[in-house]
This record gives C-alpha cells, sequence and structure tokens, in this order.
C-alpha cells in the first residue's frame, strides 16, 4: 500500500515519504503519519477488506461537512477504494474554550437543513453500511433506515431473537409520540469523542464522519453513549441552537441505533442495554 501511495505522491508532485508513524485510536482501519521530504506531513487510513466506496462514502461526508464552513474536518487529499489521504491536523492539548467552540461550531453545522432526511449516497457507520435514501419524513427514515434495517441484520445473523425484532418493530410504530418533530438537519453521524481531534492550534476538530441528514438531538444523544462530553459543549450548542431542553431524555432511544450497529460489529455484550432500552420506552 505504502509503495502505491507514494508513487502517486510523486507523479503528483507532492514529495517523497521518508518515514511512516503508525497512529492508534481507530478499530477498523489502519492508520499511519506520512512524514514527507517537503511540505506538510499526511495521514493515510487503509483498509482492503472493505467494500470499494467505504473510503470514497467517507469522503464525500468530508466535503460535506467542510462545505458548510461550521465545523474543522481534514482536508481530503486523494481517495482510492482501499485507502484515503487526508491532511495531518497534528495533536496538542486543548484549548480552554476547546469545548465551547465545538457545541457552537455543531450547532452552526446542524442549521443546515433541507426537506428530506438521509444523503445523497449510503456510506458507513463504524464498519457498517448506513442506508440514507431520501426521505420526507423523519420518524420513517429512523425506523426503517435506522432501527429496524440493523434489527433485521442482526436477527438474520442470530444476534437478536425474533421476538426481541418484532419489540423493535413496534416501538418503531410509536416513534411519532416519544420524539418531537425535528428538521433534517446535516449531522456527523457518529460523533463520540474517538472521532473529536485536538488539533495543532488547540482546538477542535472532527474525523470519521457518517454524514447524513437527521435529526439533531440523535447527534446530541451520541455525544452520552460512552461517556458525556464537556459540560460547556452543552453549554454553547442550547446557547446557539435553542434546542429542547430534555433532548437528554431521549438519548436512549436514538443510541438504540448505535447499539444496534455495536451488536453488529462487537457482538452479543451489546445486547444487554439493546434490552433495557426497549424495556425503558415500551407501552
Amino acid at each position: 500500500m505504502i509503495n502505491r501511495v507514494s508513487v502517486w505522491l510523486n507523479e503528483n508532485e507532492m514529495g517523497t515519504v521518508v518515514r511512516s508513524e503508525p497512529l492508534t485510536g481507530g478499530s477498523i482501519n489502519r492508520a499511519s503519519r506520512l512524514v514527507l521530504d517537503r511540505g506538510p506531513a499526511l495521514v493515510l487510513k487503509e483498509n482492503d477488506g472493505m467494500p470499494e466506496d467505504f473510503f470514497t462514502a467517507e469522503a464525500a461526508g468530508l466535503a460535506a461537512l467542510q462545505q458548510t464552513g461550521s465545523v474543522r474536518t481534514p482536508e481530503v487529499v486523494h481517495v482510492e477504494s482501499d485507502y484515503i489521504l487526508l491532511e495531518d491536523l497534528g495533536q496538542s492539548s486543548k484549548s480552554e474554550s476547546f469545548w465551547q467552540e465545538l457545541g457552537t461550531a455543531l450547532a452552526t453545522l446542524h442549521s443546515n437543513q433541507q426537506a428530506k432526511f438521509g444523503f445523497p449516497l449510503d456510506n458507513y457507520c463504524g464498519a457498517t453500511r448506513q442506508v440514507n435514501t431520501l426521505s420526507s419524513d423523519g420518524y420513517t427514515f429512523f425506523a426503517e433506515y435506522r432501527l429496524m434495517t440493523l434489527a433485521r441484520q442482526a436477527d438474520d445473523a442470530g444476534l437478536l431473537d425474533r421476538a426481541l425484532t418484532r419489540r423493535i418493530e413496534s416501538l418503531c410504530s410509536r416513534l411519532d409520540q416519544l420524539i418531537p418533530a425535528q428538521p433534517a438537519a446535516l449531522l456527523h453521524g457518529d460523533l463520540w469523542s474517538g472521532n473529536i481531534h485536538c488539533c495543532e492550534t488547540g482546538q477542535a476538530a472532527v474525523i470519521d464522519p457518517a454524514a447524513y441528514y437527521g435529526w439533531p438531538e440523535a447527534e446530541l444523544a451520541m455525544t452520552q453513549l460512552f461517556g458525556q462530553f464537556d459540560g460547556a459543549f452543552y453549554e454553547a450548542y442550547q446557547a446557539t441552537a435553542k434546542i429542547e431542553p430534555d433532548w437528554s431524555d431521549r438519548a436512549d432511544l436514538y443510541n438504540l441505533y448505535h447499539l444496534l450497529n455495536h451488536l453488529l460489529m462487537f457482538g452479543g455484550s451489546y445486547l444487554a442495554p439493546i434490552n433495557e432500552t426497549i424495556k425503558r420506552y415500551a407501552n
């Protein structure tokens, strides 16, 4: 892989790789920092075991976020079916305003809205294909293309029993009673702490998107799934977006999507929290 990347860099007069430094943090792709003999370093993410559109979908998500001018993302330098080459944002300790600026930036991102939920193409949340078929109804979109698509996959894989799948389907029929109407806003789509990056400047950036137009509350819910972000983040978001103050009461319901995704990717340890969530919101 590095040989092919080196050839592309030389052909495009971007320099020669003098050193490759492995990067940690991801669980799906191999990542490394490429130090060049001239110009800034680059980040290489590679995986020859994923579908051909895996990295092109990531590039499309990064482009969509970047076009809003709201959140910092790495520039895409080059993408092929088995790798993506990105701007190296560097790394440092968080500035005092890190979380506040991120909260404001995310609220600004969510101000980019459209009539339909979804995205022009399917992409990936982790290693799982994320279906983004456009829909004019947010409840239908979340029920069919978030919860039920993954529930059926888990059922087929023997990870969910049929009774539990039916309970998820029943829950989907009541979403309009549990979730307030919200616009279709541009989301990062996989916003947990591992996808927040502190740049060399001490400022925040977001990486590894699973971008689509969806409910803003669902994005905020994801920030709480594996431990909450700093309080300054939520305060800044609230000040800019004026979101419903009780949004976190619904976080577990939104996060059922990500729990189902983790069940598919990592196995049965996620079955217990799925059961608990369904019990909480059952009739």
